[in-house]
């Protein structure tokens, strides 16, 4: 009897406390916003992207009740097939881009991340962390676990009062002394303390395991790299497929990044940058030992002493500001200039792993996998045909690159219940000949990878 009352006690109060945090603010607006829906809206929540910008969401919705707006974000295909007004005009514009499901949001949820896209201007894109490449701030115990952890407290001194009190109510039955505990030597007992103990360890136990589940999964991540290398300008102005660079993508599963060989394709021709001039394109030179003035390699480069590449490349920067061929003809700031200059060369090359300039460059790496997830670049570009935008973002519009999508377990799987299998002219595909004749025969008109076992946890945790 006495346990029944304690567990009854103990789920009551886990139930307050989990009620209790329930109430929508923006700060866990935010959160949700990012885990479910950055993928596909724009953070501005003023431009469209894969779906429409966010702004104004309550007002387009203002003429329904609140309950259909929720029944749209938990399950979008459900209430365009009843004919919902509001849900047909969406579909009909955004047709054939379908929006993940959310049935496991709660009503609160959802207000919270109405609260977020109706802060004014949209929110601002959170500031890159001091120097560029460090991981995400860790916050600490949030508030909830701090309360949660002085309400077990609470509970614990609770019960042990109680259980005082029956065992003094026996005690009296059987004719004993009644034994009276202060609060003290309650504190100091050893159920209360192995009841803490419990509660400690069972709520940092939880903290470690969410830690470890959000490892590497930055979104927003946007370090400094070694050298200012803009994709817009690649990617975007001058239309370099992503390939070109990133070769290993279609044949391999990393998507490595480019040697600087593969930079001196371009730039043994292109020597000066449209916005940088010197200053960027000649730390590959540095690195790779290309002499820009001779327009050609420099023989036995890896022996030359950080003298003799410091002249040669200080004269290169110089030869933008002389008014004669010697360095001595700059002036001021045209000194100013190569020093500064060639200060950043050094600094992007030269550091504590390598102790020299010549040498790869050593770029930061933005998206990181955990290592109990499988992922196969080969996979998605080469057979399932992926567009590399999909999962980067609008890397074309990018002077800086950053982790673009959240990377995360529930991602992953919103993709592969949705994403369609590209079957034409595949061969890859061919042993699923039951799925190529419905195809045929019109019983069937898309196979979603989830249909192909992309739902499987082998698949991704072998």
């Amino acid at each position: 009897m006495l346990l029944k009352r304690i567990c009854r006690v103990f789920v009551l109060a886990m139930l307050t406390a989990s009620t209790m945090y329930a109430a929508p603010t923006k700060e866990a607006g935010k959160e949700l916003f990012v885990a479910n829906c950055a993928s596909c809206h724009n953070k501005n929540m003023k431009d469209q992207m894969t779906g429409p910008a966010l702004a104004g969401v309550e007002e387009r919705w203002a003429a329904f009740p609140r309950k259909d707006l929720y029944a749209w974000i938990r399950n979008s295909q459900g209430l365009i097939a009843t004919g919902h007004p509001r849900a047909v005009e969406l579909w009909a514009k955004w047709k054939p881009n379908l929006m993940s499901n959310f049935t496991g949001l709660t009503d609160e949820q959802m207000e919270s991340i109405i609260l977020y896209i109706n802060e004014p201007g949209g929110p601002p894109p959170p500031p890159p962390p001091p120097g560029g490449a460090t991981e995400a701030k860790e916050d600490g115990l949030p508030w909830m676990f701090i309360s949660l952890a002085l309400l077990l407290g609470l509970l614990a001194f609770a019960l042990m009062r109680i259980i005082d009190n029956l065992a003094n109510v026996a005690r009296v039955q059987a004719g004993e002394t009644q034994r009276t505990r202060s609060w003290v030597q309650t504190l100091n007992s050893k159920g209360f303390i192995a009841f803490m103990v419990f509660a400690v360890t069972l709520i940092f136990g939880y903290k470690t395991i969410d830690n470890a589940a959000r490892m590497g999964r930055s979104q927003g991540y946007e370090p400094d790299q070694p050298i200012a290398f803009s994709h817009k300008i690649h990617s975007g102005v001058n239309k370099i497929d992503c390939q070109y660079c990133h070769d290993s993508a279609r044949r391999s599963k990393q998507s490595s990044i480019p040697g600087t060989n593969t930079c001196m394709n371009c730039h043994s021709a292109i020597k000066k940058g449209t916005i940088s001039g010197t200053s960027e394109i000649t730390k590959i030179f540095a690195s790779i030992g290309f002499d820009p003035i001779a327009g050609k390699y420099i023989p036995d480069y890896d022996n030359w002493s950080d003298k003799q590449i410091e002249d040669l490349y200080k004269k290169w920067i110089g030869q933008e500001y002389m008014t004669a061929n010697t360095l001595a003809s700059l002036d001021e700031n045209g000194q100013l200039t190569v020093e500064n200059q060639w200060d950043g060369v050094v600094k992007a090359l030269k550091n504590d792993s390598n102790g020299k300039i010549q040498g790869p460059i050593e770029w930061t790496r933005i998206h990181n996998l955990a290592d109990h997830a499988y992922f196969n670049h080969s996979q998605h570009v080469a057979v399932g045909q992926i567009a590399c935008e999909k999962c980067h973002g609008p890397v074309a519009e990018m002077d800086v690159v950053y982790q673009y999508s959240t990377l995360g377990m529930g991602w992953c799987i919103s993709c592969h219940r949705e994403t369609e299998v590209k079957f034409k002219d595949n061969a890859y595909y061919d042993q699923y000949a039951r799925y190529h004749k419905e195809l045929k025969d019109g019983t069937r008109t898309k196979v979603t990878v989830a249909e192909i076992g992309g739902l499987e946890c082998q698949k991704c945790h072998y």
